[in-house]
């Protein structure tokens, strides 16, 4: 993936990120960052993308306009299409062949129609973008913990193989951007709740404790009579979650080869210079985008 995560608000050109494995003649794809836009809201000249309440629509709409421009998706003198949806963390996902005539709630798009751009906004849950070579078809999905839990991308390639023929060896696959288990703290109900769902779920968790000096060194005052599962809240253990393991996996056991899934390394909490992050910046920030599609002929 090129573009450096180095990169400061100071720069005003815009940085879109791009994945190898999605590099083909006839696509468009990219994942923004937060440079080089228009918005004022969020420390600077920021590429913003999504219509938050703390942003300027006007501003929202030149950095849209600004980053297709710069992903070069292009008719002649029009710009295509950008169809997006309004996210709500679910696994619902849309095949569209134009442009909808009202606006859709879900969290995943499917299309083999050429000249249509797929959109996909984050701020710290992860852009999973799609693309088979063989069949021409793209996909774009939402993926937090909630998508993640519901296998938003396992059903996208499903929905991509009823609709179009796709065959799980055939797919590219590009994780953009996201949170990281270095950053990624959930709750026990969250990591029971994929136990319940992958068998590999321990794998992606890990436990960090928090040493309390006075327990160490009287560990009798802290004996409960209780029995085992009625003890107190340990508060001094935190719980990760690694979404990007997850997502990886979930393409692997479709039948997706390792060597077609791209993987970003860029945690968004740790380089909140080039990435916006929602638990980073405690909820007032802008969003990222994914955006996938296939380029009209003629």
């Amino acid at each position: 993936m090129r573009a450096s995560a180095k990169k400061s608000l100071k720069s005003s050109k815009i940085e879109i990120l791009t994945a190898d494995t999605l590099r083909f003649p006839w696509a468009i794809h990219g994942f923004s960052t937060r440079i080089g836009g228009f918005s004022k809201a969020y420390g600077g000249k920021a590429l913003n993308l999504g219509f938050t309440t703390t942003d300027d629509r006007a501003a929202v709409e030149r950095n849209r306009a600004a980053f297709l421009k710069e992903l070069g998706a292009k008719n002649g003198k029009s710009t295509l299409p950008l169809i997006t949806v309004r996210q709500v963390h679910s696994s619902i996902i849309y095949r569209v062949d134009s442009v909808p005539e009202h606006p859709l709630v879900g969290d995943g798009l499917i299309t083999n129609t050429p000249g249509l751009l797929l959109g996909i906004q984050t701020a710290d849950c992860l852009p999973v973008l799609l693309v088979d070579p063989v069949c021409r078809a793209v996909g774009a999905f939402h993926a937090g913990w909630r998508g993640t839990l519901g296998r938003i991308v396992e059903k996208g390639a499903g929905e991509m193989r009823r609709w179009f023929g796709t065959k799980a060896r055939d797919l590219q696959a590009a994780i953009g951007p996201g949170v990281h288990n270095c950053c990624y703290e959930v709750g026990e109900e969250v990591r029971q709740q994929f136990e319940a769902q992958f068998r590999y779920a321990p794998d992606l968790f890990r436990e960090v404790k928090e040493e309390d000096p006075v327990k160490t060194k009287y560990p009798l005052l802290f004996l409960t009579a209780k029995p085992p599962g009625h003890e107190p809240p340990d508060f001094g253990r935190q719980i990760f979650l690694d979404l990007v393991e997850a997502n990886r996996r979930q393409l692997l056991d479709l039948g997706v080869k390792k060597k077609n899934i791209f993987a970003s390394d860029l945690c968004t909490s740790c380089h909140n210079d080039l990435l916006f992050s929602y638990r980073k910046e405690k909820g007032v920030t802008g969003r990222l985008m994914g955006v996938v599609g296939i380029k009209k002929i003629g």
